[in-house]
């Protein structure tokens, strides 16, 4: 009977050991998360503007600017959209200026954060054959994937949500 009960509390003492150790790594990957949170949003409030701002002057440098804060698949889409965006913005002399009004973090874990940012994205365009140009100020929401690449956090995929919810 002693040997019985001396191998329940052994398994007893190993499973909340065992248990002990598990929460303790799940407390430092929720600090690690919160940690990489407050540094990923810091870094995409920073990169915004550059990633989403260009003028017609000065696409091919705005674009190669941009490519340089990304990763992944997300640099090989800004590869692709010069093909399409620089012929249209230097055609309707477009300028597109971006401010952060907000953000915050919608998910974290040590090495990838989902930032969710406000946005005011002011565009002026001139279409050819038009006399004055077209202002346009738009409130937008903006997903930024944060990508820990080596002491950088880096854009690793971007989105716009649409809609009103």
């Amino acid at each position: 009977m002693r040997v019985a009960m001396a191998a329940v509390l052994a398994l007893a003492v190993a499973f909340v050991g065992w248990t002990a150790v598990r929460m303790l790594g799940e407390l430092n990957d929720l600090r690690g998360g919160r940690e990489s949170g407050e540094q990923a949003m810091a870094a995409a409030r920073a990169m915004a503007p550059d990633l989403l701002s260009y003028n017609h002057a000065t696409i091919e440098e705005d674009l190669k600017r941009a490519e340089a804060l990304t990763t992944g698949a997300l640099t090989a889409r800004y590869r692709e959209l010069r093909a399409s965006l620089v012929p249209r913005v230097t055609e309707q002399r477009t300028v597109q200026e971006v401010s952060v009004a907000g953000a915050a973090v919608e998910s974290a874990t040590p090495d990838r954060v989902a930032v969710l940012l406000f946005v005011n994205m002011g565009t002026v365009k001139q279409a050819p054959g038009s006399a004055e140009p077209r202002h346009q100020v738009i409130q937008n929401r903006v997903r930024f994937v944060m990508v820990k690449t080596g002491s950088r956090w880096l854009v690793g995929d971007l989105s716009t949500l649409l809609g009103s919810a």
